[in-house]
This record gives structure tokens, sequence and C-alpha cells, in this order.
């Protein structure tokens, strides 16, 4: 197969699946429906390295993982984590609710190996079940590392309801006070999403902002993820840490100094062609997976998700009531770690359209849901999920 056919038929399977997801408001997702193209592909005429034939070969895929991790750790805000530490605290408890039931109730079922494959990616999105995926392959659990992108393809389709049910509950209660007048929340959205970033950051803001080019903004990204980069190869002999938890790191610490600007992918209009390049890699390990294989591992996926979302709800539940949150709101933000950022903010928002068409109502409900969903996001996917990869890749 030529590249270019190759890149334009795997191009076209990720824009169908965002057509899919956005006719159905996201209850399809988009990656089930690119998952279920590349398994019939695969299993009719596409070349088992249709991916690396597309140009898509290991180096380019582990730049942009480097690159996009150290991207996402410019997200975070330590003032956001202060305003919502009641949510990062559930949203953490809700994590531990799955770790905990899946390494207790989920040993009954479920080998060691098995466990440690899949507790990251039922924590967060893509990267962490493409550190899985690799870190099985290279241990030579085959199948496993199968198992670690079906789980990021499945869980969504227990998560995304779930969460819908969640806030449809926890918003006809708000708007119950409301409308008799005994609401005492806010009433406008807070504003804990990130901001568009300066033109230049803090340390350059003497620089003029033409000289702030898309190379420019590029050359720090990749410089910083250098740095962290090195710096777990300096301490190796030491104590072994994963790369990609220094860069998340890194990057936390370069967008607090100044030295990088919230998103620079997204400011280089690079962001979406890294999300394409791991969204092909990951999809493309299912090139290993067998009609066979995927009856054998039906069992081991549904069990996990649904012993794993137990655990969840249960200690969600717990720590809820400890601080203050309802049964429901809670569940809610502990239940982004199974998509996170931007489905949490659709669904949020598809959740509060729904619920009511007056304005000033739904101001309510967006100040009370969708702060605390966005930084539950945040903290899962994009903190937690990497930190909980980075470790579980050295068990196997």
């Amino acid at each position: 197969m030529p590249q270019l056919a190759a890149f334009a038929l795997l191009t076209l399977i990720l824009f169908v699946g965002d057509v899919a997801a956005t006719r159905t408001r996201s209850r399809l997702p988009s990656i089930f429906v690119c998952a279920v193209l590349f398994l019939v592909g695969y299993w009719t005429f596409f070349p088992q390295d249709i991916v690396q034939v597309a140009g898509f070969g290991t180096p380019i895929v582990y730049l942009s993982m480097y690159l996009l991790i150290t991207n996402m750790g410019t997200l975070l805000s330590v003032g956001e984590l202060k305003r919502q530490w009641r949510t990062v605290v559930i949203a953490l408890l809700g994590i531990a609710g799955i770790a905990a039931m899946l390494f207790t109730v989920g040993r009954l079922f479920l080998d060691f190996e098995t466990l440690v494959v899949v507790t990251p990616p039922l924590t967060g999105g893509v990267v962490s079940s493409l550190i899985m995926s690799e870190a099985a392959a290279n241990a030579g659990f085959e199948s496993l590392a199968v198992l670690a992108i079906l789980i990021y393809v499945m869980q969504g389709f227990i998560g995304y309801p779930l969460t819908s049910w969640m806030l449809q509950r926890e918003g006809r209660r708000v708007l119950g006070l409301y409308r008799s007048g005994q609401w005492t929340g806010a009433a406008k959205v807070a504003q804990v999403a990130p901001a568009k970033a300066a033109s230049v950051p803090a340390l350059f803001a003497k620089l003029p902002a033409e000289y702030n080019t898309v190379y420019f903004k590029l050359f720090r990204l990749g410089l910083v993820a250098f740095l962290a980069w090195g710096a777990s190869q300096v301490v190796k002999p030491y104590f072994d840490i994963s790369p990609f938890v220094l860069c998340l790191v890194a990057g936390v610490l370069a967008s607090s100094v100044g030295f990088l600007e919230r998103q620079p992918l997204q400011l280089a209009n690079s962001f979406g062609f890294v999300i394409m390049v791991l969204m092909l890699f990951i999809l493309g390990g299912l090139n290993r997976a067998t009609p066979e294989m995927l009856l054998d591992l039906a069992g081991p996926m549904f069990g996990a998700i649904i012993i794993g979302v137990a655990g969840m709800y249960v200690f969600s539940f717990i720590a809820g009531k400890l601080l203050g949150s309802t049964p429901a709101m809670a569940f809610a933000c502990s239940l982004t770690a199974l998509y996170g950022f931007p489905a949490d903010y659709v669904i949020t928002n598809e959740v509060v359209n729904a619920l009511s068409d007056k304005e000033d109502e739904r101001e309510v409900l967006s100040a009370h849901m969708l702060p605390p969903m966005l930084v539950a996001g945040f903290v899962t996917v994009t903190i937690v999920s990497v930190l909980l990869a980075g470790i579980f890749a050295g068990l196997l």
C-alpha cells in the first residue's frame, strides 16, 4: 500500500469516528468507532503495518508522547487545585477505589499481570493506555498489550451514561432548591478551564511577540521535555522513574515559572497532529487482536471495568459524605477518570442544556457542576493516570 494511500485511509477512519461522536452527542465514542473500523480493516485488507507505512513509526510516536505529556503539565494550576481541593480529594479517592477493588476482589478472578495492565488505563486516557500497552508488549504479554487498548476503547461506554445520569440527578436537586428560593451556591460559572495563554510567557515578557514563533514555542517545549528525560537517565542507576512522569512535572514547573505558556502545542498549531500520531499508533496495536483473542479478553475486560467502577463508587460515596458533597456529584467527578477532558465538559453542558431552557437556571447549574468536573478531569487523567502508568509499567 502506498504511503499516501495509507495516510488518507487512516485519517478517513478518524474522521468517521468524529462524525459518529458528533451525531450521537458522544454517546457513541469516536474511539470505539475507530477501533471497530481498524479491526475490520486488519481482518480484511489492511497491511499489518499500515500505521508504519503511513509514516508513524516508533521514533515519532515517542517524540509525540514526550511533547504531549509535557504540554499536559502546563494545563495545571496550583490556584485552581486549591479552590477545588475537595474535588481533588474525591477524585483521588475514586481512583484509589479502582485500585483497591481490583487488587482485592479482582484478584479472585484476574491474575496479577492483568491487574497491573488494566489499572492505569481505567484511571486515564490515551497516554496511560499507550504506556501500558507498550510495557506489556515489551514484557512479552501480547494479549495484555491489546487488553490495555480495549480497556481505553470500551470504558467510555460505562463512563458516559453513568456520568450523565449522576449529573442529571444532581442537576434536578439543584434546580429544586433554586426554584424554591433555597439555593445558596454560586450563580455564575467559575473560571477553571485554562485561560487563553498570553502571547509571550513571563520569562520572555520583553521579547517582541512576533519573535515568539511556532518554532520558538516548540523549541522551549522540546527543551523542557529533554531536560525531564535527561533527569530520568541521571537518576536511573539509583532510582528508576519513568521519563513520562518527569515530563509531566517539568511541564507544571516550566509553566509556573513562566518558561512555557499554557498549552504550547495548541498555540503552535501542533496539538491536532500530535494527537493524531498517538491515536493512530494505539489503534495500530489492534493488529495483534484476532477474533479468538477478543473472545478470550472479553471476560477480563468487562470484569475489570465493572469491578473498578464499583470500587470507584464506594470510595467516592464515602469521600463525598465526609467532604460535604452529594453521592451523585462525587461519583460524577470520579467518573471523569474514564474519559477526562473534553468529554467532561461536553457531558456537563449537554446535561445543563437538557435540564432547563432558562438562561439563569443554566448558569446556576453550570456554576455548580462544571468547575468540579473540569478540575476532576485534569487531576485524574492529566496527573494520576500518567503517574500510575509510569509506576505500573515497571511492575511487569
